[in-house]
């Protein structure tokens, strides 16, 4: 398994990248706009992660801007998740609910999928690679609570 990322949702794109990349030196690795979901994804990356992070080799920041935000994000909202590189997401994914964990998005499209800490704290899962065919149980498999 591999670091990937920490999420947080952002109110104001400009204010969020003069505090992250003027004022802390972090570095914009790229940008993703999605138009039909309606939200902006902005990587980060620290000065000195910024050459591994092009590789997707370094921790990042994702600052996530939905085009239509909540007026006040509660606490705990403007979070969002940490995010994880593994080997084999079936085989993760199927270990993790054998240790008694509930998969809340399971990995129907074979990359993704979605877990939480003792804590409440979402935690992504993301196949290495390309994705994995569907396979059962997990393309039928319904989501559980949020995520």
């Amino acid at each position: 398994m591999r670091y990937l990322h920490t999420m947080v949702r952002v109110h104001d794109i400009d204010a969020s990248l003069d505090f992250y990349v003027n004022k802390l030196g972090m570095v914009e690795t790229r940008r993703k706009e999605f138009e039909q979901g309606r939200f902006t994804l902005i990587f980060l990356a620290a000065g000195k992660d910024e050459a591994h992070a092009n590789e997707n080799n370094a921790p990042e920041l994702e600052l996530t801007y939905n085009w239509d935000p909540e007026p006040d994000y509660v606490p705990g909202r403007n979070f969002g998740h940490l995010a994880y590189k593994v080997d084999d997401i079936y085989a993760t994914c199927q270990k993790l609910m054998d240790a008694g964990v509930t998969i809340n998005r399971p990995p129907r499209d074979g990359r993704m999928a979605f877990i939480k800490s003792p804590d409440n704290i979402s935690i992504e899962l993301l196949q290495e690679g390309d994705a994995q065919p569907a396979q059962e149980p997990w393309a039928s498999m319904e989501n559980t609570g949020t995520w």
